[in-house]
């Protein structure tokens, strides 16, 4: 037994649970081995959604991408953590775009920066990719200025072209962020993923869709591709906040709200806070779901306590001892920023 074995053995007695029987339609992964899903990439090593992420993370062996969906006021679906861009391109050092800067209501929050709603696919991409926490990840701003805004369609073809040169399906893994708000605006995220996943023909090991918000999940029903419903660890999903529906994170965490959630999705997606110390794992595969918690990362601040080494926040703790934890545990797939360690770790 290894030394990263020893310690999750020592760390988790839970078993691991008996997976129920996955809806057909589901992607899954090989028994005993979880996959690997680069956030937005390979975001510790790379600023995110960016080419070089991407494909760093494909190198490093990960199975899937994440990218974030939001769209431009063309209404072409573009590639950013959020649609507010002045953490993740160099918008605001451009003075022609001085006066986009504005504030605008975001499920509920107030924001105030450049939006992408606010420009042409065509001006989008005069920008530069930047690191979005230079703070933390220090050496990825030697990249900055290096990489543009990719579209969806962009990243479906750098995935079909590291499928080729990595003799492996690599799956892109969309999320539509902010879908209520989009929709509230004219620009509707679902048609337009949906035209694209029809037009590049991706099927259940090409693309799985995710979202926090259970109504955008179930406007691409019948898309022949797995769905994710992603889940916070407060509040609720804004488009049942913004409706009146008082049903909670925590409600869809239950037995009952997981039953829910298996009749339009394969899969779902918690907080990694949310597996260690709950029945959530085998709850779901009870209910016949996929679990792939999110977001693991290597610094101290992201990491537990226990697995924390040296004394500062941003140093790199014992990542492979959090990634062994989980595997023991029997999650179905991670989600995060150094799939690298995540593919070393599950080798044991």
């Amino acid at each position: 037994m290894t030394e990263i074995r020893r310690r999750s053995v020592l760390l988790a007695a839970a078993a691991t649970p008996v997976a129920a029987a996955v809806p057909a339609h589901a992607a899954v992964p090989e028994r005993g081995r979880p996959l690997v899903i680069g956030h937005r990439g390979a975001a510790g090593w790379r600023p995110e959604h960016t080419a070089a992420s991407y494909t760093y993370a494909v190198q490093a062996g990960a199975d899937w991408i994440e990218p974030d969906l939001v769209p431009t006021k063309d209404h072409v679906l573009v590639v950013r953590h959020e649609n507010e861009i002045s953490q993740t391109t160099d918008v605001a050092a451009q003075p022609e775009f001085g006066d986009r800067r504005t504030t605008k209501t975001v499920d509920g929050r107030s924001v105030t920066g450049w939006f992408t709603e606010d420009f042409t696919l065509a001006e989008l991409k005069t920008l530069w990719a930047v690191e979005r926490l230079p703070l933390v990840r220090n050496r990825n701003t030697v990249f900055d200025g290096r990489e543009r805004i990719l579209t969806f369609q962009e990243v479906v073809d750098l995935a079909r072209k590291l499928s080729r040169s990595s003799g492996r399906t690599i799956a892109v893994f969309p999320e539509t962020k902010h879908p209520t708000y989009f929709r509230s605006i004219g620009l509707e995220l679902e048609p337009q993923l949906t035209a694209l996943i029809r037009r590049n023909r991706l099927g259940p090991r090409e693309c799985v869709v995710q979202s926090f918000e259970p109504t955008s999940l179930r406007r691409m029903t019948g898309l022949g591709v797995p769905l994710w419903q992603a889940l916070g660890t407060t509040g609720g999903p804004y488009d049942l906040v913004s409706a009146g529906d008082p049903t909670t994170y925590a409600d869809m965490m239950t037995p009952a709200g997981l039953a829910r959630i298996a009749r339009y999705a394969a899969w779902i997606g918690p907080d990694k806070s949310s597996v260690a110390a709950s029945t959530l794992l085998a709850d779901a595969h009870a209910a016949g779901l996929r679990v792939g918690p999110y977001t693991f990362r290597a610094e101290n601040q992201f990491l537990p306590a226990a697995f924390r080494r040296g004394s500062g926040a941003n140093d790199f703790g014992d990542a492979f001892a959090e990634y062994a934890l989980y595997y023991r545990l029997g999650v179905d797939a991670v989600v995060t920023d150094f799939p690298d360690l995540a593919v070393i770790a599950r080798r044991g």
